[in-house]
């Protein structure tokens, strides 16, 4: 493996570790912009801020995009200690990075407790058939939100 991403990736790790310390949990993300600057770091800080979205790759993707002063990471490389979970992942492509490297595998996460095939599996099911089920109502206004944004003339694209 090339060097520099072997760097960064060692990076992660060593941060994953310090999370334990701190009392979050094991996984850690950096975002690298094009000149090879840390632009954004997270941890995984469920427990310690209350929060399920405080993944680490999620915390770091939101710290770099407040420092790009941009919601996409263009020109950015995303490290991350462990392959990311579903949420993470759809984060990612929110993002839109030029590349992501991971360390551990989701196995690796599920033999420790950390264990997302359920979510893949969730995702593919019938609303009405899932373990928290999802209700679609047909309100009359639904479409309102979108019939407003199509005629937007000062939107930004994402």
């Amino acid at each position: 493996m090339d060097p520099i991403h072997s760097g960064f990736l060692t990076k992660t790790i060593d941060l994953a570790k310090e999370s334990i310390k701190q009392g979050g949990g094991p996984f850690a993300a950096i975002v690298v912009d094009r000149k090879g600057m840390i632009i954004g770091q997270g941890t995984n800080s469920v427990t310690n801020a209350n929060d399920p979205t405080a993944h680490a790759e999620v915390v770091a993707i939101r710290n770099a995009c407040k420092q790009k002063e941009h919601f996409q990471l263009d020109g950015c490389t995303l490290y991350t200690s462990c392959e990311p979970c579903p949420m993470c992942l759809g984060a990612i492509y929110w993002a839109r990075p030029e590349a992501v490297y991971f360390a551990a595998t989701k196995k690796d996460a599920a033999a420790v407790g950390f264990d997302d095939a359920f979510i893949y599996e969730e995702i593919k099911k019938d609303y009405d058939v899932r373990q928290i089920p999802f209700y679609g109502l047909k309100t009359v206004n639904r479409l309102d939100p979108f019939q407003t944004w199509a005629t937007y003339t000062q939107k930004i694209e994402y």
